[in-house]
């Protein structure tokens, strides 16, 4: 799809954009992104009697990338004012997979930790940068089932790599995975800069609209905005990936012992499940309304979970269970998204991902942490089911905090020097 500007002066300046290239670059993007986390672990496998270092170590080395990769976002709001996002985002996969693939000449502990963390940190830009892209180019119409194909694509990358990565670490050796893997990330970074268009509306809007800083203090009178927020942080305690992609297994396996191989066969079900249930998900939002779309998915994913804690250790009943987690559990996230950008004026789009984003990252690891403590503190039998409630409890007041939110009201914000409110499809800088 081409889309131009159509009440632009002067006419040369028009801009033709074409989201769907930009979604598909987007999508394979996030794909290699989620590759790298998901590779990592098989990796660490091998390094860890290579180099002769401890499981702490790897612990110390992924919570470092984790906090410095998701301490970035919150910067894009205000790199998106001196770049255009497509060469924040090619630069981004530039350095994600030039880093990744220089991982493969270290031979030592420290060096490999120093480029992996720079791997990290250039894929940062990934989620907040990624998502003010599609916001600008894709009518509102269409937005859930964008966005929903970019975190589809995302979760692709995390279905496929356990199998495939462990194949070329077992074949080639974990060198050769680290650049298998990472020299797609170079490739659709050279694309990115060369095929991705914008029209720099957003730009344009932020820069009149006023700092940096004080767009991010603009987003405190934002009340729709606020209302997302509070209800992104709550729902992180029931979000498919990180949550329940990491207690689920754990309690197959501790709480109801389960053997290795049906647990494999569990988990690669729910992760599965989490292709095509944002897509689905975002294409009936898209027609249904982002809001209650964003509602009715909560509202499934506290029955599923409720549903998977009652199913006891009967096959039949964790197997239905499974399914339910990986339709709903793994399809919140995009609609929350989408619903942002439908409240979210053009001149402030960057900010409010970049702190949703921010929020985001934090909060997950916080609920972790959190359910870590339950189980330890009641022990693996009485704690898992524990924490299974606290999960569904936190998806439906996820879904209460969303019920204030205006939708379908995407913000017209006044710019001197902009001339068009809604902040789509103007001339480039």
């Amino acid at each position: 799809m081409t889309v131009r500007s159509a009440t632009l002066e002067p006419p040369e300046r028009a801009v033709a954009v074409r989201p769907n290239v930009s979604l598909a670059l987007l999508s394979v993007a996030h794909a290699i992104n989620h590759a790298q986390v998901a590779l990592m672990p098989l990796v660490f496998i091998a390094i860890i009697p290579e180099f002769g270092i401890g499981v702490a170590d790897v612990a110390l080395l992924v919570t470092v990338g984790n906090i410095l990769s998701g301490s970035m976002q919150l910067s894009f709001g205000a790199l998106t004012r001196i770049a255009p996002r497509r060469v924040i985002l090619g630069i981004g996969n530039l350095v994600f997979g030039g880093a990744m693939a220089a991982i493969a000449a270290t031979s030592s502990f420290l060096p490999f930790a120093a480029t992996s963390i720079v791997s990290r940190v250039g894929g940062a830009p990934q989620h907040p940068v990624g998502n003010g892209l599609l916001a600008e180019q894709f009518p509102p119409r269409r937005l859930a089932f964008a966005i929903s194909a970019h975190i589809a694509g995302g979760n692709l990358g995390s279905v496929a790599i356990p199998l495939l990565g462990g194949a070329v670490i077992a074949a080639a050796g974990w060198q050769t995975a680290v650049v298998v893997f990472g020299l797609p990330a170079i490739v659709v970074g050279v694309l990115m800069l060369a095929l991705i268009r914008e029209t720099g509306s957003d730009r344009a809007e932020a820069r009149a609209r006023g700092s940096a800083r004080s767009l991010y203090l603009s987003l405190r009178h934002e009340r729709d905005l606020l209302w997302l927020y509070l209800s992104a942080a709550i729902a992180g305690g029931g979000r498919g990936l990180g949550v329940i992609s990491t207690f689920v297994p754990l309690y197959l396996a501790r709480g109801l012992g389960y053997d290795t191989a049906t647990v494999a066969a569990m988990y690669t079900l729910l992760l599965a499940g989490s292709v095509p249930a944002p897509l689905v998900a975002g294409w009936l939002a898209d027609r249904l309304g982002h809001k209650a779309m964003l509602v009715a998915t909560y509202v499934g994913g506290a029955g599923a979970l409720v549903f998977f804690a009652l199913a006891g250790s009967s096959p039949p009943l964790l197997w239905a269970a499974i399914v339910l987690l990986s339709l709903f559990n793994f399809a919140e996230s995009p609609q929350l998204q989408a619903l942002l950008a439908d409240v979210t004026p053009g001149a402030i789009r960057d900010v409010a991902y970049a702190v949703y984003f921010t929020v985001a990252f934090a909060i997950g690891s916080t609920w972790v942490l959190l359910y870590g403590g339950v189980i330890n503190a009641l022990g693996e039998a009485a704690g898992f089911p524990v924490v299974f409630a606290l999960m569904a409890a936190a998806f439906l007041a996820a879904a209460l905090a969303v019920l204030p939110v205006r939708a379908g009201r995407r913000a017209r914000v006044p710019a001197t020097g902009s001339t068009a409110g809604a902040g789509r499809l103007e001339p480039g800088p």
